[in-house]
C-alpha cells in the first residue's frame, strides 16, 4: 500500500505543472492564438517563484513572483504579435529561447540550493484515506488550484458570455470585429491568462516538484503542454485526462529504471516524448474533431480595418 500511496504521490507531482500550462495555453488557442512560447514563461515562472522564495522566506510570495514572471513573457509576446503583428510561430520560438537564456542568467548563483519548499494543506478526514488519501487531499494550493482551474475554464468557455466571445473570436475574429468585439484586447486578456498559468507552473516546478533551482528544469515540459491542448481537442476535461496520462508515463519510467528493466535508459527517458508524439499521430488521424473543435482562426494575425 506504502508503494501505491508513493506512486500516486508521484503522479500527482509530474502531472500537475502540464495540467497548469496546458489549461492557460488551452485559452490562449481558442482565442486565435499560437503561442509557442510556453516553455519560456515556464522557466521564467520557476527562476521568479525560486529566487523569491528563497530570498523572502516565503513560498506564497514565490508564487506570486512566479506568475509576474509568466504574465511579463506573455505580455512581451502580446505586444510583438498583437500589436506589431509578428509572426506568431517565430515569436513563440524566439520567447522560449529568452526565457532559457534569462533563467539561466537569474539562477546561475542558485544551482544546488536547496529552496523553501510549498508546504501541503490537509483536509480533514479525507487526507487519512487509504492509499488516496495523502495523494489527492494531502497536496498544496497549486495541486488544488489546477482542478478548480479545469472547473473554472470549463464554465468560463461554455457557460459565460466571455467564453462565447473567446470562442467566436477564435473561429472568425473579422466577423467578430463586425459584431463590435475588439479582437485585440480579447486576444491580449487571453495571452495574458496563458502567462498566468504558465507562471504557476513553472512555480510548481520549483517549490513542490524540485525544490531545487536547476537550469532548463522544464525539460520540455511546455512542449508536452502545447501537445496535450491538441490530445484534448481544445477541451478542459480532456486536457485533466491528458495530463495526469502523460505525468503517469514519465513516472513510470523511473519505476522501470529502478526495477532493473533491459531496457536503455536512453530510451526509457524519452518514454514521455514518444508518447506525445504517438497521441498527436492518433489525434490527427480523426478529422472529424479536429475540424469541429480546432479554432479557425488559429495563428491568423488580426489587423482591424477601421
Amino acid at each position: 500500500m506504502e508503494f501505491a500511496e508513493a506512486l500516486l504521490i508521484s503522479i500527482v507531482t509530474a502531472s500537475t505543472p502540464l495540467l497548469l500550462a496546458s489549461l492557460g495555453e488551452l485559452i490562449v488557442e481558442r482565442s486565435g492564438v499560437l503561442n509557442l512560447g510556453v516553455e519560456g514563461m515556464m522557466i521564467m515562472g520557476a527562476v521568479c517563484a525560486f529566487a523569491t522564495s528563497l530570498t523572502t522566506g516565503n513560498p506564497y510570495l514565490g508564487i506570486l513572483a512566479g506568475v509576474a514572471g509568466g504574465i511579463v513573457m506573455s505580455l512581451l509576446f502580446g505586444v510583438l504579435t498583437l500589436t506589431l503583428v509578428a509572426n506568431q510561430v517565430a515569436t513563440g520560438l524566439a520567447l522560449t529561447l529568452l526565457g532559457l537564456g534569462i533563467s539561466g542568467m537569474i539562477g546561475e548563483n542558485f544551482v544546488g540550493t536547496p529552496g523553501v519548499k510549498l508546504m501541503s494543506i490537509d483536509i480533514p478526514f479525507l487526507s487519512d484515506l487509504p492509499i488516496i488519501g495523502k495523494g489527492l487531499f494531502s497536496q498544496d494550493i497549486l495541486f488544488y488550484s489546477s482542478f478548480a482551474l479545469v472547473i473554472g475554464v470549463s464554465w468560463l468557455l461554455f457557460k459565460s458570455r466571455w467564453g462565447l466571445i473567446l470562442r467566436a473570436v477564435g473561429e472568425n475574429h473579422t466577423s467578430a470585429h463586425a459584431l463590435g468585439y475588439d479582437v485585440i484586447r480579447v486576444r491580449y486578456w487571453a495571452v495574458l491568462f496563458g502567462g498566468f498559468c504558465a507562471g504557476l507552473s513553472g512555480a510548481y516546478l520549483s517549490l513542490v516538484y524540485t525544490n531545487l533551482w536547476i537550469e532548463n528544469m522544464t525539460a520540455g515540459r511546455g512542449w508536452i503542454a502545447l501537445a496535450l491542448v491538441v490530445f484534448s481537442s481544445w477541451l478542459p476535461g480532456r486536457i485533466a485526462v491528458g495530463a495526469y496520462l502523460f505525468g503517469a508515463v514519465s513516472i513510470l519510467q523511473f519505476h522501470a529504471q529502478g526495477a532493473g528493466w533491459d531496457v536503455p535508459s536512453q530510451l526509457l527517458a524519452a518514454l514521455p516524448y514518444l508518447a506525445t508524439i504517438v497521441a498527436l499521430v492518433v489525434i490527427s488521424r480523426n478529422r472529424a474533431v479536429a475540424r469541429v473543435n480546432t479554432p479557425s482562426c488559429l495563428g491568423q494575425p488580426f489587423v482591424p480595418d477601421r
